[in-house]
């Protein structure tokens, strides 16, 4: 009788050792990438929470990780973003790993800039639901007219109008979501603020501010999971469009100086919100209160969960 055929062979032994290895570091692997789907529902410092299916998860961004705009069809269009641009309230995909604590440390971020622009105009004040309430009124007038006509057919017309009820309440339940995912920001403790004043026609942040935005972003640095919202305003003077366009370059503006001169993050900002001429604190009718309204307003925010308030 062979003895060999009772055991196995050293090269036979060796081969399937490595194999076995090869696939536990595949497994091994695999788990630590992950990819969810969410919307943002705050921001902390390095860190925003993301609502997905499954619950909340802690997602970090570091100077690493890329913001991408994947407009169009089958997302063919990628232009890479500013972490500034991940707002609350905006729907992600995020892909990365999670580390001991786990958070999951995002390589990228992807969004639609349709729904970003939708996200960036609640945040500054100009909300699209009353424009999508208005539209399901006349969308709803014209199916209560088409039921007029289809009197002949009372089965028929019941049945469309509980579908018609349904998508009501359905649009209702959107609406409530979207105000309620952009009311993120009444969750924030504000712990300093400077008000920037700028010239007629001018986006150049004056000198003379220097130093509060510079004592601002110290005393930022010490409140834990701090973020920054930036907010331009303008005069009521000149077009509205123009107007619209002069308090976007001041927030942008001040933005910058925040980053480059206080060494304040991105991850730490929130997009800079242009306002226009919303909120004005002063008659327009005066130059005295004209100059008050061409501001940028800097606030150092924590939200109120870490306060413990």
């Amino acid at each position: 009788m062979n003895k060999s055929k009772g055991k196995f062979s050293y090269p036979l032994l060796v081969a399937t050792s490595s194999l076995a290895t090869l696939l536990l570091l595949c497994v091994t692997g695999a788990a630590q990438s992950a990819k969810v789907q969410g919307v943002i529902n705050g921001r902390s410092g390095a860190t925003m929470s993301l609502q997905t299916s499954a619950g909340n998860v802690v997602v970090l961004l570091t100077d690493s990780t890329e913001a991408e705009d994947v407009s169009g069809i089958f997302h063919a269009r990628k232009k890479q973003m500013s972490l500034t641009a991940l707002v609350p309230g905006l729907q992600v995909q995020v892909q990365g790993s999670y580390n001991s604590q786990n958070q999951l440390v995002a390589n990228t971020v992807k969004f639609d800039g349709k729904e970003l622009q939708t996200a960036t105009d609640i945040q500054a004040g100009v909300t699209p639901v009353e424009q999508q309430t208005e539209q399901q009124k006349q969308e709803l007038a014209e199916q209560q007219a088409k039921l007029q006509q289809q009197q002949a057919q009372l089965t028929a017309e019941q049945q469309q109008q509980q579908a018609d009820e349904a998508k009501i309440a359905a649009n209702k339940a959107a609406i409530a979501a979207v105000n309620k995912r952009f009311g993120e920001l009444a969750d924030y403790n504000i712990w300093d603020e400077v008000t920037v004043l700028f010239g007629n026609d001018k986006v150049t942040v004056d000198p003379q501010y220097n130093a509060q935005l510079l004592a601002l972003c110290q005393k930022a640095k010490t409140v834990t999971g701090y973020v920054i919202q930036v907010k331009g305003y303008a005069s009521a003077v000149g077009s509205a469009a123009l107007n619209q366009k002069l308090s976007q370059e001041r927030a942008a503006n001040v933005t910058a100086y925040l980053e480059q001169q206080g060494g304040i993050p991105l991850t730490n900002i929130l997009a800079p919100g242009a306002m226009g001429t919303s909120k004005q604190v002063a008659s327009d009718k005066t130059a005295e209160g004209q100059a008050e309204n061409r501001r940028v307003v800097v606030r150092v925010l924590q939200n109120k969960g870490i306060a413990g308030t």
